[in-house]
């Protein structure tokens, strides 16, 4: 094992020129349209069908994909400020939409609840911090998504480290991702009407988000070509068109 780690953390200005090797899965813009269509599920069922398990169950496969395909663009960019500043950009642009869609009834109270754009632009952060060594960026931002209004609170993270460092080792990242959801197998609340029941026992609803692992440490091959601005774009474009159906 001692052997294995200094390939498990080497960094990307220690790889070959033309890009970072990885094992897992580069099929991104794949994994993207999979994780956008569970989240629009998921949104769906937030909205208009909260007490409906299966919308939510669905769309707990998006966070753990999103997270996996800014990891792979973080390894890949040449330009992590740019990267940063998209994120950063999206997330000012959808926070009114997701007010709208979300806590219309109580605008002026939830704009400190922040939308997803800003939990991965915390993380990514957090990662940029890593990568690069700048020991107390890492801090700060884990620090930042622990304790303030990002949902998911420092998950994104710990998710985002273990992408990173498993890159090379995939059966390691699947062992390591089932582990951070494990603790969802005891934490399920029976009066939760999200929860997963069995035999009278409630399991967590995050649960779910297990089902990504196959899309992300298994190779798939699609040959599928999205404009990277339609990723962005579709976040608050959705939100929009969803707060507008509800409110009105």
């Amino acid at each position: 094992m001692a052997a294995n780690i200094p390939s498990i953390l080497t960094t990307p200005a220690q790889l070959p020129a033309q890009g970072p090797r990885l094992m897992t899965n580069l099929d991104t813009d794949f994994l993207k349209l999979v994780a956008i269509f569970s989240m629009l599920i998921d949104h769906i069922g937030g909205i208009f069908f909260p007490e409906v398990g299966i919308f939510r169950w669905i769309g707990r496969l998006a966070f753990p994909l999103f997270c996996y395909c800014m990891t792979v663009g973080l390894l890949y960019t040449k330009d992590s400020k740019r990267y940063l500043g998209r994120l950063l950009l999206f997330a000012v642009i959808s926070q009114p939409f997701y007010v709208l869609a979300f806590h219309h009834d109580d605008w002026m109270t939830e704009w400190s609840n922040w939308n997803i754009f800003s939990t991965l632009f915390i993380s990514l952060l957090a990662m940029v911090g890593f990568k690069e060594r700048k020991w107390w960026l890492f801090i700060l931002s884990f620090l930042a998504a622990s304790f303030l209004s990002f949902d998911y609170s420092a998950n994104g993270i710990i998710l985002m480290l273990i992408f990173f460092l498993c890159r090379n080792h995939p059966k390691l990242g699947a062992l390591l991702f089932v582990l951070d959801y494990i603790g969802c197998l005891w934490n399920g609340s029976p009066e939760d009407p999200l929860a997963l029941v069995v035999g009278g026992h409630a399991v967590d609803w995050l649960i779910f988000s297990l089902l990504a692992a196959p899309l992300i440490f298994l190779r798939t091959n699609t040959h599928l070509k999205v404009p990277k601005w339609f990723f962005y774009a579709f976040y608050p474009a959705h939100l929009a068109v969803l707060g507008l159906i509800q409110f009105f």
